[in-house]
């Protein structure tokens, strides 16, 4: 597809934004098949347990971010990780450029089970979110319905690069396949479609579910989606959902993934009191609540 061959040259003079969300990538793939060592294996302990805000955290948290780890730092580039050190602000101040990392988004959704939990890589400058990658390893019926992958959004903000979506049949693919079968984002506007608002499937607070009913008012057709991690991101930036409201408790390594694919898409995510929109690498490393569309 002509699309898919003008990605890689587009590429080709941003040298260190391609080397960058190359490494990004393939850290995001490896880290999945670690992830999928532990969660297709019945005999797997996840040995969960609790942080000090009472979250979960896995074997398969710790082993993402140990190899996640392994790509990044050879960038000189400092990592702000979930499951890393949390440096005080008063040194991460000085960083204008980080990468913004969450292992395992989903931690929940992977003790379920139910496949809905991603890696979630970020590159940030200026507390703005300029590159993404999420990956989601667990399968999904491709359209063709020939089998099932994977599914790996990146993106970069910029018109001659933008957010892409490739399915990962083979986690160990090359980067030149997998940009080559990669579908530009948004996807295009299903006509006649109903009005789409996804929502966590964990985390629905009733805040969130009185921006949902005041939708409905302005929306008769309206459609509830839930899903999981930072694929509700994803669902809106590949146009599959048109909002996706936020009135809960995250931090940064939830979101700065899923906002630099948005932006990268022509969406927008912005605090939902303010409309301004979130920045990064804050003295305070919560998110207030917000609102991708």
């Amino acid at each position: 597809m002509c699309e898919s061959i003008e990605i890689m040259c587009i590429f080709a003079p941003m040298k260190q934004q391609k080397e960058l969300l190359d490494i990004a990538i393939r850290a995001a793939l490896e880290a999945g098949r670690d992830i999928m060592a532990i969660y297709d294996d019945p005999k797997a302990d996840f040995g969960i347990e609790r942080k000090a805000d009472n979250s979960p955290l896995t074997r398969a948290d710790k082993a993402a971010h140990a190899r996640i780890m392994t790509f990044l730092e050879p960038t000189g580039i400092p990592v702000l990780s979930e499951e890393g050190a949390h440096l005080p602000y008063d040194i991460r101040r000085h960083w204008q450029r980080l990468w913004i990392v969450d292992p395992l988004d989903g931690t929940k959704e992977f003790i379920k089970r139910n496949g809905e939990f991603t890696v979630n890589i970020a590159l940030i400058e200026n507390g703005t979110p300029v590159m993404g990658v999420i990956y989601r390893p667990t399968p999904l019926p491709l359209p063709s319905g020939r089998g099932e992958a994977g599914a790996l959004y990146f993106g970069i903000r910029t018109p001659k690069v933008g957010a892409w979506r490739a399915s990962i049949t083979n986690p160990q693919s090359g980067l030149e396949e997998i940009k080559h079968t990669a579908q530009p984002l948004p996807f295009p506007h299903e006509k006649g479609r109903s009005w789409v608002c996804v929502a966590s499937r964990s985390h629905l607070s009733p805040e969130t579910a009185a921006f949902i009913e005041a939708l409905r008012r302005e929306h008769p057709d309206l459609q509830l989606a839930s899903s999981g991690s930072s694929l509700k991101i994803c669902l809106v930036a590949e146009g599959s959902a048109d909002i996706y409201p936020r009135h809960a408790p995250t931090m940064e390594w939830d979101t700065a993934a899923g906002h630099a694919i948005a932006l990268a898409a022509g969406r927008e995510m912005v605090d939902a009191t303010t409309g301004e929109p979130l920045t990064y690498n804050k003295p305070d490393l919560h998110n207030p609540w917000f609102i991708v569309h």
